[in-house]
C-alpha cells in the first residue's frame, strides 16, 4: 500500500464491502455523516490506491448519480486467514501421508512449478540463471541476493525472509519445495546451509558447481 489508509477510509471500504452493488458520493456522505467535499477527497485516495472504481451510472428523477465500488484489490484490503486454511490442510496431508512421503511430494511440486519456468531459463549460463531465479522469488514475496566468495567464487543466494516462516517452522519438509525449485531451475545441487525455520538469522542456499 503506497498511502496509509485512514480510519475514515476503512469506514468507506466497508459500506461498499457491504453493499456490492455500489454507492454514491451522497450515499456514503449520509451514511458516515460527512460532507460530499469529505467523501470526494477520501475517494480521490481510495481510488489512486486502486481499491475503489467508478460503478453503473443510475438514472434518477434529477441527475443521473454515479455509483463507486470496490476493485478486486479492494476487497483483499480486508484480513484474510490463510496462513491459518494452509496450515489446516498442511497438517491433514502430513498425518494422511507420513512426513517422508510429505517431503516427496512437496519434491514433485517444485519440479512441477520449474517445469512451468523453464523457457525463463533456456539459453542462459549460470549467473544469468541465478539473476533469473532471484526475480522469480522476488516476485513470490522472498527479499533475495546473490552472494559469491572472493577466493572460490563459491555462489549462494541468501533470502532475509520467509514467505511461509511460521508454516516451516511446523512442517520443515516445507523447505524441500524451495531446494527443488531452485535445483531445478539452476541445474545445480542446492545445499541448504541455514534456515530461518531453523533458528537461523537468514535462509541461505549454497550452490554446488559439478
Amino acid at each position: 500500500m503506497a498511502e496509509k489508509i485512514g480510519s475514515r477510509q476503512q469506514q468507506i471500504l466497508q459500506l461498499l464491502l457491504e453493499n456490492k452493488a455500489g454507492l454514491s458520493i451522497d450515499e456514503i456522505a449520509t451514511a458516515l455523516n460527512i460532507s460530499r467535499n469529505a467523501v470526494q477527497q477520501h475517494f480521490a485516495v481510495l481510488e489512486r490506491e486502486g481499491y475503489i472504481q467508478t460503478g453503473v451510472l443510475n438514472k434518477t428523477a434529477g441527475r443521473p448519480v454515479r455509483s463507486y465500488v470496490l476493485t478486486e484489490a479492494g476487497i483483499n484490503s480486508f484480513p484474510k486467514q490463510y496462513a491459518w486454511f494452509s496450515e489446516l490442510i498442511l497438517t491433514d496431508l502430513k498425518n494422511e501421508m507420513g512426513s517422508e512421503a510429505f517431503q516427496r511430494y512437496l519434491h514433485k511440486l517444485g519440479r512441477s512449478l520449474s517445469e512451468n519456468l523453464l523457457s525463463r531459463f533456456k539459453g542462459k549460463q549460470t549467473d544469468e540463471r541465478i539473476e533469473e531465479l532471484l526475480k522469480i522469488m522476488d516476485d513470490l514475496g522472498f527479499k533475495t541476493r546473490k552472494l559469491t566468495a572472493s577466493d572460490n567464487n563459491e555462489r549462494a543466494i541468501e533470502a532475509c525472509n520467509c514467505i511461509y516462516h511460521d508454516l516451516a517452522q511446523k512442517h520443515e519438509e516445507i523447505c524441500e519445495f524451495d531446494r527443488t525449485l531452485m535445483s531445478s531451475l539452476l541445474e545445480k545441487d542446492i545445499e541448504h546451509v541455514e534456515c530461518m525455520a531453523k533458528g537461523g538469522a537468514v535462509c541461505r542456499f549454497k550452490i554446488i558447481n559439478k
